[in-house]
Protein backbone atom coordinates (compact mmCIF):
# COMPACT_ATOMS: atom_id res chain seq x y z
CA UNK A 1 0.00 0.00 0.00
CA UNK A 2 0.98 3.18 -1.16
CA UNK A 3 1.04 6.20 0.93
CA UNK A 4 -2.43 7.53 -0.62
CA UNK A 5 -4.92 5.60 2.06
CA UNK A 6 -2.65 7.22 4.89
CA UNK A 7 -2.78 10.37 3.58
CA UNK A 8 -6.69 9.83 3.49
CA UNK A 9 -7.22 8.80 7.12
CA UNK A 10 -4.57 12.09 7.72
CA UNK A 11 -6.94 14.26 5.79
CA UNK A 12 -10.32 12.75 7.09
CA UNK A 13 -9.24 12.88 10.87
CA UNK A 14 -7.18 16.82 10.27
CA UNK A 15 -10.44 18.42 11.60
CA UNK A 16 -10.52 16.41 14.69
CA UNK A 17 -7.05 17.08 16.08
CA UNK A 18 -7.91 20.61 16.07
CA UNK A 19 -6.00 23.71 14.76
CA UNK A 20 -1.93 23.55 14.94
CA UNK A 21 0.03 26.40 16.18
CA UNK A 22 3.97 27.20 15.80
CA UNK A 23 5.92 25.04 18.08
CA UNK A 24 3.49 22.40 18.81
CA UNK A 25 3.22 18.60 17.77
CA UNK A 26 1.45 16.85 15.26
CA UNK A 27 1.48 13.37 16.25
CA UNK A 28 0.64 10.64 14.00
CA UNK A 29 -0.01 7.38 14.30
CA UNK A 30 1.18 4.12 12.15
CA UNK A 31 1.98 0.69 12.22
CA UNK A 32 4.95 -0.64 9.96
CA UNK A 33 2.70 -2.93 7.11
CA UNK A 34 4.62 -5.38 4.63
CA UNK A 35 4.23 -2.60 2.11
CA UNK A 36 6.87 -0.66 4.22
CA UNK A 37 9.68 -2.82 5.08
CA UNK A 38 12.41 -3.63 3.13
CA UNK A 39 15.15 -7.10 3.16
CA UNK A 40 16.20 -6.33 6.67
CA UNK A 41 12.36 -6.27 7.55
CA UNK A 42 12.00 -2.97 9.02
CA UNK A 43 10.37 0.13 7.89
CA UNK A 44 12.52 0.91 4.93
CA UNK A 45 14.48 4.62 5.12
CA UNK A 46 12.41 6.27 2.04
CA UNK A 47 9.38 5.71 3.93
CA UNK A 48 10.37 7.51 6.64
CA UNK A 49 10.74 10.39 4.40
CA UNK A 50 6.79 9.27 3.10
CA UNK A 51 5.66 9.31 6.62
CA UNK A 52 7.46 13.05 7.30
CA UNK A 53 6.07 14.16 4.32
CA UNK A 54 2.20 13.44 5.98
CA UNK A 55 3.04 15.02 9.12
CA UNK A 56 4.46 18.13 7.30
CA UNK A 57 0.80 18.11 5.26
CA UNK A 58 -0.78 17.46 8.68
CA UNK A 59 0.46 20.69 9.59
CA UNK A 60 -0.09 22.86 6.71
CA UNK A 61 -3.82 21.37 7.13
CA UNK A 62 -4.33 22.20 10.71
CA UNK A 63 -2.66 25.65 10.82
CA UNK A 64 -4.63 27.09 7.81
CA UNK A 65 -1.57 27.00 5.50
CA UNK A 66 -2.65 24.73 3.09
CA UNK A 67 -6.23 27.05 2.09
CA UNK A 68 -3.43 30.19 2.61
CA UNK A 69 -1.07 28.57 0.02
CA UNK A 70 -4.27 27.74 -2.42
CA UNK A 71 -5.60 31.01 -2.06
CA UNK A 72 -2.15 32.60 -2.76
CA UNK A 73 -1.16 30.02 -5.48
CA UNK A 74 1.86 29.24 -3.11
CA UNK A 75 3.48 25.96 -3.36
CA UNK A 76 5.06 24.25 0.44
CA UNK A 77 8.29 23.46 -0.87
CA UNK A 78 11.08 21.11 0.81
CA UNK A 79 14.56 22.26 0.36
CA UNK A 80 16.64 19.39 1.84
CA UNK A 81 16.79 16.94 4.86
CA UNK A 82 18.73 15.35 6.72
CA UNK A 83 17.83 12.22 8.57
CA UNK A 84 18.97 10.32 11.59
CA UNK A 85 18.49 6.03 12.30
CA UNK A 86 18.54 5.39 15.92
CA UNK A 87 16.38 1.97 16.28
CA UNK A 88 14.87 0.03 13.68
CA UNK A 89 10.80 -0.27 13.29
CA UNK A 90 9.63 -3.64 12.85
CA UNK A 91 7.71 -5.05 10.59
CA UNK A 92 4.25 -4.53 12.78
CA UNK A 93 5.02 -2.20 15.28
CA UNK A 94 3.06 0.73 15.76
CA UNK A 95 5.07 4.16 16.28
CA UNK A 96 3.90 7.38 15.82
CA UNK A 97 5.87 10.63 13.62
CA UNK A 98 5.76 13.60 15.97
CA UNK A 99 6.26 16.61 13.52
CA UNK A 100 6.43 20.30 14.47
CA UNK A 101 7.66 23.49 13.29
CA UNK A 102 10.65 24.49 15.39
CA UNK A 103 11.77 27.94 13.96
CA UNK A 104 12.55 30.22 10.66
CA UNK A 105 15.00 32.34 9.25
CA UNK A 106 14.18 34.78 6.38
CA UNK A 107 12.35 32.38 3.96
CA UNK A 108 13.18 28.69 5.05
CA UNK A 109 10.99 26.88 8.48
CA UNK A 110 12.61 24.04 10.18
CA UNK A 111 11.24 21.32 10.63
CA UNK A 112 11.60 18.26 13.08
CA UNK A 113 10.47 14.55 12.78
CA UNK A 114 10.40 12.08 15.47
CA UNK A 115 9.55 8.44 14.70
CA UNK A 116 8.74 7.58 18.19
CA UNK A 117 7.96 3.50 19.51
CA UNK A 118 5.60 2.47 22.00
CA UNK A 119 7.60 3.51 25.20
CA UNK A 120 8.24 6.69 24.13
CA UNK A 121 11.77 5.85 22.66
CA UNK A 122 13.28 7.73 19.56
CA UNK A 123 13.68 5.36 16.50
CA UNK A 124 14.92 7.87 14.04
CA UNK A 125 14.58 12.05 13.73
CA UNK A 126 14.27 13.96 10.35
CA UNK A 127 15.17 17.53 10.47
CA UNK A 128 13.76 19.65 7.31
CA UNK A 129 14.24 22.86 5.77
CA UNK A 130 11.61 24.33 4.16
CA UNK A 131 9.67 27.43 2.03
CA UNK A 132 6.59 28.60 0.32
CA UNK A 133 7.13 29.63 -2.85
CA UNK A 134 4.72 32.99 -4.38
CA UNK A 135 4.50 31.48 -8.00
CA UNK A 136 3.01 34.23 -9.43
CA UNK A 137 5.75 36.10 -7.53
CA UNK A 138 8.73 34.04 -8.57
CA UNK A 139 9.97 34.51 -4.81
CA UNK A 140 10.28 32.62 -1.43
CA UNK A 141 7.62 34.16 0.95
CA UNK A 142 9.04 35.39 4.35
CA UNK A 143 8.45 33.10 6.79
CA UNK A 144 7.72 35.73 9.27
CA UNK A 145 4.53 37.12 7.19
CA UNK A 146 3.21 33.48 7.10
CA UNK A 147 3.60 33.55 10.79
CA UNK A 148 1.49 36.76 11.13
CA UNK A 149 -0.93 35.44 8.24
CA UNK A 150 -1.55 32.73 10.50
CA UNK A 151 -1.99 34.72 13.53
CA UNK A 152 1.32 33.52 14.89
CA UNK A 153 2.89 36.98 15.65
CA UNK A 154 5.60 35.84 18.79
CA UNK A 155 9.57 35.84 16.95
CA UNK A 156 11.02 32.69 15.86
CA UNK A 157 13.35 31.22 18.34
CA UNK A 158 17.06 31.37 17.96
CA UNK A 159 18.22 28.23 16.21
CA UNK A 160 19.60 25.30 18.23
CA UNK A 161 23.48 24.20 17.86
CA UNK A 162 22.24 21.24 16.07
CA UNK A 163 19.34 23.50 13.89
CA UNK A 164 22.67 25.16 13.14
CA UNK A 165 24.62 22.90 12.15
CA UNK A 166 21.99 21.49 9.72
CA UNK A 167 21.26 24.56 7.96
CA UNK A 168 25.08 25.07 7.47
CA UNK A 169 25.55 21.71 6.30
CA UNK A 170 22.53 22.25 3.65
CA UNK A 171 23.78 25.56 2.62
CA UNK A 172 27.04 23.73 1.50
CA UNK A 173 25.70 21.36 0.28
CA UNK A 174 23.00 23.37 -1.83
CA UNK A 175 25.88 24.98 -3.31
CA UNK A 176 28.03 22.11 -4.44
CA UNK A 177 24.79 21.30 -6.03
CA UNK A 178 24.52 24.59 -7.72
CA UNK A 179 28.10 24.37 -9.12
CA UNK A 180 27.46 20.74 -10.58
CA UNK A 181 29.92 19.23 -8.46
Amino acid sequence: MYVWARFARMAATAGRRGGYTFGADSRLTFRCLPTDIDFNLHLNNARYMMLADLGRIDIFLRSGLWALARERRWAPMLGGLQTVFAREIRLWQRFDVVSSLETWEGTAVIGRHRFVLDGGMTAAIILTTAGIYDRSGRRFVPMGDIAHMLGHDAPPRPLTEAESVFVASHANLRSLAKTGR
